[in-house]
C-alpha cells in the first residue's frame, strides 16, 4: 500500500499535534488536519483544516468522502477516566461510536486506520502486559477503549493499534497533562499528593507519534505496545520531574489510591512491554530521565517564544490529586 494521503483526527491535541508535525515534514505525504474546534492550533502551509464532530456520522461522511484518505489517524478520545466513569453514554458515543463512524467511511476508501489505545483495557493485577494478554478493563473508560479495539479488529479494514499509557509532553495550547500539571504546582510551591501505587510507563509524546509514524511507514497491522522504556510507579516518576526541574521534591507527598476515593478503578501493577514495536518498528522510545530531558528543552524554547519566565506555560491544573487520568 502506497501512502499518499493522510487524514489526522484530534490534530489540537497533544498527541495531534506531533503526529501532525512528523508528517508535515515527509514531502510525500498530503496532509488533511480535523479536529471539534473552529482552527487548528497550528497552522501549517498547504495543509487544509476541518472543523467537525466525529459523533456525527454526516460529519465524518463528509470529511473522509472529500479527502478519500489512504491512512486515517484517529488521535481523539475522551480520556478523563472519572468524566468517563460518571459521563457513560458521552464516553461511549465519543471513544467507540466515533471510531464507528470512521470504520463505515473507510470503507469507501478502503483506508487504513490507525487508532491510539490504553493500558485501561487490563485490571492492573498482574502487569507489564504484552499485546497478546487477555484484558480485563476495571473502569468504563477501558471498556471503551477495549470495545473501540474490538469494533477495529471487526471491521475488515486493515489496523494499526498502539497501545500507551502515561502520555506527558508539551504542545502550544493543549489541556493539562500530569507532568505539566506538576511542574506548574511545584514552581507555586504547592504541595501536591501522588500515588505510589500505581506502576506503568510514563510516555514521551514525541514518542508514541513517532511509533504512529513509523507503523504508517512500514505498513504494520495489529496491536502494538508503544510506551516509554521505563516502568516506574507515580510518585518516582514526579520526584525526578521535580529534581530535573530543580523544584522542591519534598513538596510530593505520597499517597495510595485507595485514599483519593476516585469514581474510576485504576489499574496499579500495569506498564507496557514494548519489544514488540522496538522489534518490528524500529523504535527506541526514551526512558524516564531521557524523556524529562527532552520536555525540559521544549519548554525553555516555548517559553523563550512567548517571552515567558515560568517554565511551564498555561493555566492551573485545578484539583491537586494525581489518581492518573491516562
Amino acid at each position: 500500500m502506497s501512502v499518499r494521503r493522510v487524514l489526522i483526527i484530534g490534530c489540537n491535541g497533544l498527541l495531534g499535534q506531533k503526529v501532525t508535525e512528523l508528517f508535515v515534514r515527509g514531502s510525500s505525504y498530503s496532509i488533511t488536519l480535523a479536529s471539534l474546534e473552529p482552527k487548528p492550533l497550528q497552522a501549517f502551509p498547504s495543509v487544509e483544516y476541518t472543523p467537525f464532530d466525529m459523533t456525527s456520522k454526516k460529519e465524518v461522511r463528509q470529511l473522509v468522502y472529500g479527502c478519500e484518505p489512504d491512512v486515517i489517524i484517529n488521535c481523539a478520545a475522551m480520556t478523563n477516566v472519572d468524566a468517563c466513569e460518571n459521563e457513560r453514554e458521552l464516553a461511549w458515543k465519543i471513544n467507540v461510536g466515533g471510531l464507528e463512524n470512521l470504520i463505515e467511511a473507510a470503507r469507501r476508501s478502503n483506508a487504513r486506520i490507525v487508532h491510539v489505545s490504553s493500558d485501561y483495557i487490563f485490571d492492573g493485577k498482574a502487569g507489564p502486559y504484552t499485546e497478546e494478554d487477555r484484558p480485563e478493563p476495571l473502569s468504563y473508560y477501558g471498556k471503551t477503549k477495549l470495545a473501540g479495539e474490538n469494533a477495529l479488529r471487526m471491521s475488515g479494514l486493515e489496523y494499526f493499534i498502539a497501545r500507551t499509557m502515561v502520555l506527558y509532553g508539551y504542545a502550544p495550547g493543549t489541556k493539562m497533562n500530569f507532568a505539566l500539571w506538576l511542574l506548574q504546582s511545584l514552581e507555586k510551591k504547592i504541595q501536591v499528593k501522588v500515588v505510589n501505587d500505581q506502576y506503568g510507563n510514563p510516555t514521551l509524546a514525541d514518542d508514541l507519534a513517532y511509533g504512529i509514524m513509523r507503523g504508517v511507514e512500514v505498513e504494520r497491522t495489529g496491536i502494538y505496545n508503544i510506551a516509554g522504556r521505563e516502568i516506574v510507579h507515580r510518585h518516582e516518576f514526579a520526584t525526578r520531574l521535580a529534581s530535573a526541574f530543580g523544584f522542591d521534591p519534598s513538596l510530593i507527598i505520597p499517597i495510595k489510591t485507595a485514599s483519593l476515593n476516585q469514581p474510576a478503578a485504576r489499574p496499579l501493577k500495569s506498564g507496557l512491554i514494548t519489544l514488540k514495536a522496538e522489534v518490528e518498528l524500529g523504535i527506541k522510545p526514551s526512558n524516564v530521565d531521557e524523556g524529562i530531558a527532552i520536555l525540559k528543552s521544549q519548554l525553555s524554547r516555548s517559553a523563550r517564544r512567548l517571552g515567558d519566565s515560568a517554565p511551564v506555560p498555561g493555566q492551573s491544573g485545578g484539583k491537586h490529586s494525581t489518581g492518573r487520568k491516562k
